[in-house]
């Protein structure tokens, strides 16, 4: 392991901020998480994957660790079935892109979100109407108070929309090292019915899809509406599609009979985020180097050279308005530093 000082973060996470650490280890192996975990200074430490999912509003005045270990293996197989087990600095798109593949299903839904593997239980991605948790078997994480590692099975990490034990009562005690998978080798189940995804592959003229025709109208659909952060800094989604009550949902609609929503039961149903914030007048509008996508309302995005603390004061803008708009709260789901 090899420390580094004041080293900029731009190149490190996907908003292109320009803040500084104090000082900055790439992590290669658990051995090397191990030894840095264990350095008495400096006494702050920051865990950064893929940086995908953080607004960094501050230098970091301490130790940012930049974990990096990679690895993919097949930990167990039967007929139908097989375990894979990919460590925490995996590219999250090139894993799913592994499993395709080699035709083992369930995360073709989840192509093109960025970040890593060892971040991805943490906040339990989803899309297109799969998450995580429909195909995590269990992560192994390092406990930073003791050193040790501990393994979470997926009702230990107590995963909900967006949410996690480790956005909770666990969260900043734990490094995630790996996430291991229980994925489907036939018969898979073809997930469609979510989005635009079945209108993508009738425009392809697909009418038995594989997963990799699915990934491939995910990877469609997404381009079409989000920016590529090596091109427009940004996080992807900024804030979690609110969730009401359906007594909520009818005096919402009373108010704005067009408003779209998803039913999760017969007594919770999600509205799309976005829709509320081009509804605001938010969509595509721009305040000096940084505003939201023209194309995706719920993307907050760095023109360049902006501020965390401007888009800091942008997104609490959006959720002042929506508030007092449709009397909603948003809820960011990027992590703010």
């Amino acid at each position: 392991m090899h420390l580094l000082e004041d080293i900029s973060l731009k190149p490190y996470n996907t908003f292109g901020l320009d803040t500084k650490a104090r000082f900055f280890a790439t992590i290669n192996s658990l051995e090397e998480l191990k030894e840095a975990i264990a350095l008495k200074e400096p006494t702050k430490k920051i865990i950064l994957g893929g940086g995908s999912n953080i607004l960094l509003t501050q230098d970091i005045n301490g130790l940012v660790l930049h974990v990096n270990i990679k690895g993919i293996s097949i930990i167990k197989e039967e007929e139908d079935w097989v375990w894979v087990k990919a460590n925490a600095g995996e590219n999250w798109h090139n894993f799913v892109m592994w499993c395709i593949a080699n035709d083992f299903g369930g995360i073709e839904n989840l192509s093109l979100i960025p970040g890593n593997v060892g971040t991805a239980p943490i906040q339990n991605i989803g899309a297109y109407g799969v998450e995580l948790k429909d195909v995590f078997e269990h992560c192994d994480a390092l406990e930073l108070a003791t050193g040790e590692m501990v393994q979470f099975s997926n009702k230990s990490c107590d995963f909900g929309y967006r949410n996690s034990i480790f956005k909770n009562s666990h969260k900043g005690k734990y490094i995630i090292t790996s996430v291991s998978f229980k994925l489907s080798k036939k018969k898979h189940n073809i997930r469609t019915n979510y989005g635009t995804i079945r209108a993508e592959l009738q425009r392809l003229n697909i009418v038995s899809p594989t997963i990799k025709d699915v990934s491939n109208a995910v990877i469609a659909i997404r381009t079409s509406k989000l920016p590529d952060p090596k091109n427009i800094g940004n996080s992807g989604s900024f804030f979690k599609n609110p969730v009401v009550t359906a007594q909520e949902f009818e005096l919402l609609k009373n108010n704005f009979p067009e408003i779209p929503s998803y039913k999760i039961s017969e007594t919770e149903i999600k509205i799309p985020a976005g829709w509320l914030i081009e509804k605001a007048g938010f969509k595509g509008k721009t305040f000096e180097n940084y505003g939201v996508h023209k194309k995706q309302a719920l993307v907050l995005v760095n023109y360049g050279n902006a501020k965390g603390e401007a888009i800091l004061k942008l997104s609490k803008l959006i959720q002042d308005t929506i508030q007092r708009i449709f009397e909603i709260h948003l809820e960011a789901e990027v992590n703010i530093i």
